[in-house]
């Protein structure tokens, strides 16, 4: 199962992703990671996915991660009298704690917190930013506003405010019931929505307790102000183009998606750039050139993953949505300009004995015929480093913790395999030319890196490197060990 590609696919499992034939058809087709999200499906719904993922995980003998996304709060307005009403550029409409319908002149907004913040001049977008209402006039109860850009309005309609931080926590009390469930049952990863400061990752840190990873999700531009102090808290991060696009001009997205992906290679920490990549794939079994150009992009930028949502989930092309992403994957990454941007946006922060070691590991791979570099991690830090690196030859992962590899396989250039515990620098080696070989890396007559720590299964000693045959016989006999 090894893939001819080092950016990973991210797939949402749902309605039309939610039986055997099909998860593991989206896993063969080059789905490297699967996303359950909290918003649909009950826990039942979701538990059977998640055992699906791993009967195929056990069957391949390949390490896939599981990412469960949780909903966040979700603002909304009340129901309306009528169903619907339509504003008009220039009106007055007012937004109250009223509990009564709505019609053309109010409604109502039942989320006391928001009055708390708002200051007049302030902007709400309502459906996606469709609709845009600015602050006249508020108070602890209501908003009185001008409508800017006007259209249709209906029942539970969203609300969205991107000029002011609101007074609330990134997870609700549905959020922690889902957290908990999704960290009992062994997810890999939890996605953390309606990220506004890095007090909001701590929360979920605290509540996740070390049973999964945490990824932040970057949709709101709070988010994108206190972009450093949530990175340093992350192990992960979410460009989530949808909600982002919504609450700052649509302009500024291509740009801020760049400086985020930048930043989490600088810090080692996977990036996922999601939403909207192959949206017309949900009805086309093909898609358009922009979508294709937009995927192309974000694999340019060196992303760690591109992600489907609806396109895998909810879509008549599933099969056809991962597919036609791996393959434009495959083609991006053949093409010579991919790697000269990769090298131009390497970052030059070295300062570790660990950092030093894959950045050799990296260079005596690129300027010697070495066809890999394996790299022994247990708790996974080394082989981030080097994927940072983003180096020519694939990286090969091997730990003895399946945590371990589940997390890694989210990870740029990442090849996961499972070994067992070892306690001598020369079965390390022994272990990693096994692995080069039977993956299809190297043959007898190729060499591979190896980097690890000594003493072993102690995290963060990475502290040597060494540059093997892929010939056992040759291993032993030199190893001085």
């Amino acid at each position: 199962m090894r893939r001819l590609r080092n950016v990973k696919i991210v797939a949402t499992l749902g309605p039309a992703s939610d039986d055997y034939e099909t998860i593991r058809g989206l896993f063969e087709a080059g789905a490297d990671v699967f996303r359950l999200n909290m918003s649909h499906g009950d826990h039942s719904e979701i538990a059977a996915r998640h055992a699906i993922i791993r009967r195929i995980e056990k069957e391949t003998g390949r390490p896939i991660a599981i990412l469960a996304d949780l909903q966040g709060p979700k603002l909304r307005v009340g129901r309306f009298a009528r169903g619907e009403e339509e504003l008009k550029e220039g009106q007055t409409f007012r937004l109250d704690l009223d509990p009564a319908e709505g019609d053309a002149r109010r409604a109502n907004l039942p989320h006391p917190e928001i009055f708390a913040a708002l200051r007049p001049g302030a902007t709400l977008l309502v459906n996606d930013g469709k609709i845009e209402l600015r602050v006249r006039d508020c108070g602890d109860d209501f908003a009185e506003c001008e409508v800017i850009t006007g259209g249709v309005i209906s029942d539970r309609k969203g609300v969205n405010v991107p000029d002011v931080v609101l007074p609330l926590a990134a997870l609700s009390e549905k959020d922690r019931r889902d957290l908990e469930f999704a960290c009992e049952l062994g997810v890999d990863w939890l996605a953390l929505s309606f990220v506004q400061r890095a007090a909001d990752v701590e929360e979920a840190r605290a509540l996740a307790a070390g049973r999964a990873f945490i990824l932040s999700k970057i949709e709101k531009p709070a988010a994108v102000k206190d972009f450093d102090a949530i990175l340093a808290v992350s192990d992960g991060i979410m460009v989530a183009r949808g909600d982002l696009g919504v609450e700052l001009p649509v302009q500024n997205v291509p740009p801020i998606q760049k400086r985020l992906v930048h930043a989490c290679r600088a810090a080692a920490k996977p990036v996922i750039v999601a939403t909207q990549m192959l949206e017309s794939m949900v009805d086309s079994p093909v898609p358009t050139r922009a979508e294709v150009s937009d995927v192309a992009n974000a694999i340019y930028e060196g992303a760690d993953a591109v992600m489907l949502s609806a396109e895998s989930a909810a879509g008549h092309y599933p099969l056809e949505a991962v597919t036609t992403m791996n393959n434009v994957a495959i083609e991006v990454e053949s093409d010579p300009t991919y790697r000269e941007l990769l090298d131009a946006a390497a970052t030059g922060s070295k300062r570790t004995v660990a950092d030093a070691i894959v950045s050799a590991a990296r260079e005596i791979a690129e300027t010697t015929d070495i066809k890999a570099i394996c790299c022994f991690s247990e708790s996974g830090t080394t082989a981030l480093l080097t994927a940072r690196e983003r180096p020519k030859v694939p990286i090969i992962a091997l730990t003895s913790k399946i945590r371990t590899a589940r997390r890694l396989a989210l990870s740029w250039g990442m090849h996961c395999v499972m070994t067992g515990e070892v306690e001598r620098f020369k079965m390390a080696v022994v272990n990693a030319v096994r692995a080069a070989r039977s993956a299809g890396f190297a043959t007898e007559a190729d060499q591979i890196v190896v980097t690890a720590g000594i003493p072993f299964n102690q995290p963060g000693t990475t502290n040597i490197l060494r540059v093997a045959p892929c010939e056992e016989r040759l291993i032993f006999n030199t190893d001085p060990e």
